[in-house]
């Protein structure tokens, strides 16, 4: 579900001139707008769709500008991050490139207290300093020497971690280039980094069915 009501849908660029064709025959004809960088289509029967461009996509002026913009190869950087994990690439267009994994050790909670409690929670955040360190250095590493060609960078994971990699001084330019809502990640390894290549290309839908009927 989508906040504010609706639901969400991702469509591969490839399917959707097809998709939208596929909308209009469902529902009606559509008056279409742009709101907010979105492609509005409103049909007859009510119901809404808001087409979202992928990250580092133009902002559409109507429908075949979407399409186009959606299909154009771009290139990507994807970094996603967990406590620990970190996968770093590069995308051209569907391909994944150029690809970093690294796994570093963090304890996890524990429920014990007092000063034994304490220098546990010490070590752990040293440990977590450490491998955002590590992570940063992986970024700096693969996505600096192509800031200038990426058209956006997506992220994925846990935002806490992501932030404090990302707030790394040597990161600014890759930090600039962020684009797109956060992606939902398991534990990053390389499996999980070609998945978000195709969520980071997708076009994101929100929609909104018709009214009921009286």
């Amino acid at each position: 579900m989508a906040a504010g009501g609706g639901r969400w849908a991702q469509v591969a660029p490839e399917r959707i001139e097809r998709w939208i064709a596929g909308f209009v025959e469902r529902h009606g004809p559509v008056q279409i707008g742009i709101v907010d960088g979105a492609l509005s289509l409103g049909a007859a029967d009510g119901a809404m769709a808001q087409l979202h461009p992928p990250a580092g996509a133009a902002t559409p002026t109507d429908v075949p500008s979407f399409v186009a913009g959606a299909l154009a190869p771009r290139r990507l950087g994807l970094v996603l991050a967990r406590r620990g994990a970190v996968a770093v690439g590069v995308a051209q267009g569907p391909d994944l490139v150029v690809s970093k994994v690294n796994t570093s050790y963090v304890q996890g909670r524990t429920a014990a207290g007092g000063w034994s409690q304490q220098r546990f929670a010490r070590r752990r955040a040293n440990q977590a300093r450490s491998a955002a360190g590590e992570a940063a250095d992986i970024v700096a590493r693969l996505l600096l020497p192509e800031a200038g060609a990426l058209a956006a960078v997506v992220v994925g994971g846990d935002r806490a971690t992501l932030e404090t990699i990302l707030a790394d001084r040597r990161l600014a330019s890759v930090a600039a280039l962020r684009r797109g809502p956060l992606l939902e990640s398991p534990e990053p390894r390389r499996a999980v980094l070609v998945e978000a290549v195709a969520a980071a290309r997708a076009v994101r839908i929100r929609l909104t069915d018709p009214p009921p009927e009286p």
